[in-house]
């Protein structure tokens, strides 16, 4: 498990993101689960952003000379801990995925930022971590000889993953799968490959159905539209961390 806690963003008196949540789960998570090894969330590079993200929305956020209009978008005041914090973000699940190939799980506990598009944020998300993972662990994957790789992105979010829609919208290595809120934020949503809008006051039994049917629409749909020669899909599931 990957986080970032001692990177906590200088958050106004009355800010509504709930900041201390992330101290509390990994005190959780080491009280509960012992045996669960807790790493510190290394940064991701320039580089490695730039495969999702444009240039000059990286150093933006880098050197804060992002437009007030758009950092309110994205609902953070900037401060070098918040620019930090959001390398952190993607570099842990960045991490987790790689570490996913040797020990079988692992997980990014402050990962989620599903707001975030290819050149710009919102919804407390900076940059979008499970698309940089995701394009990352794809071109190390070519490199090493093997065939393309082919992600899923199943987002369990009660938000629609709205950047991640439409950074791999017309990408058929990329499958985007969000269970949500049909009347919650964003209120205009993205299309993703498949969405599923869940009613207010949506029950256990009626959420887990919906999700089940989703997943095997999902296997299905990965069968028919990929071809023969790929292998089979790493699924990447994004909890969420924005609004």
């Amino acid at each position: 498990m990957f986080y970032a806690t001692q990177f906590v963003l200088p958050l106004p008196a009355g800010h509504r993101f709930p900041m201390a949540r992330y101290p509390l789960l990994r005190d959780r998570l080491a009280a509960e689960l012992p045996g669960i090894e807790l790493v510190q969330a290394p940064p991701a590079t320039d580089g490695e952003l730039a495969l999702v993200h444009s240039a000059g929305y990286i150093d933006a956020i880098a050197t804060g000379s992002l437009e007030p209009k758009a950092m309110r978008e994205i609902g953070f005041p900037w401060s070098e801990a918040m620019a930090e914090r959001a390398r952190r973000s993607v570099g842990a699940t960045i991490a987790a995925c790689r570490r996913c190939f040797t020990d079988g799980i692992s997980a990014n506990a402050a990962g989620g930022t599903h707001h975030a598009y290819a050149d710009r944020g919102g919804g407390f998300c900076v940059f979008n971590d499970a698309a940089v993972a995701a394009r990352l662990i794809q071109a190390e994957h070519a490199r090493s000889g093997s065939r393309p790789l082919r992600v899923a992105i199943v987002d369990l979010d009660v938000h629609q993953g709205n950047g991640t829609a439409n950074i791999f919208r017309g990408d058929p290595s990329v499958f985007t799968l969000s269970l949500h809120g049909q009347k919650n934020f964003p209120f205009r949503k993205e299309a993703g490959d498949i969405d599923v809008d869940l009613p207010d006051g949506c029950r256990d039994d009626e959420y887990l159905e919906a999700l089940e049917t989703a997943l095997e629409e999902l296997d299905r749909r990965f069968d028919a539209d990929s071809p023969s020669t790929w292998p089979a899909p790493i699924r990447t599931r994004a909890t969420g961390s924005g609004a």
